[in-house]
């Protein structure tokens, strides 16, 4: 996310994951092939972010396609494979951040 509220929704997004006991260890991670908003660590789980916000009237989650979907898969194989992170299990989440602030974290949203 580039622009000033893709910002402000990565931030909103990193401050629920921190109070949620998440640990973010890398943010806007780029390959050629795509991007990773966040990565965090709960436990010995390793969580990709794909942050998304706007309005509440067509909810920003729905932008997150199949398409999408499988760059961030890609992109968190090729984090794991340059990065060699400790974890026991990896997950695909993504992060809505609501107009009005509010946060919807769905996790497991990737075949992983």
């Amino acid at each position: 996310m580039s622009n000033d509220f893709g910002k402000r929704y990565e931030e909103l997004a990193c401050k629920y994951l921190e109070k949620s006991g998440y640990k973010v260890k890398a943010r806007n991670v780029s390959y050629r092939f795509g991007e990773i908003d966040i990565v965090a660590l709960k436990g010995k789980t390793l969580v990709f972010v794909e942050v998304k916000g706007g309005s509440s009237f067509r909810l920003p989650r729905y932008r997150v396609d199949e398409r999408k979907l499988r760059r961030l898969e890609l992109a968190a194989q090729r984090y794991i494979i340059t990065e060699k992170p400790v974890f026991s299990e990896a997950r695909l989440d993504v992060i809505e951040v609501l107009e009005n602030g509010k946060v919807n974290h769905l996790k497991a949203v990737g075949r992983w």
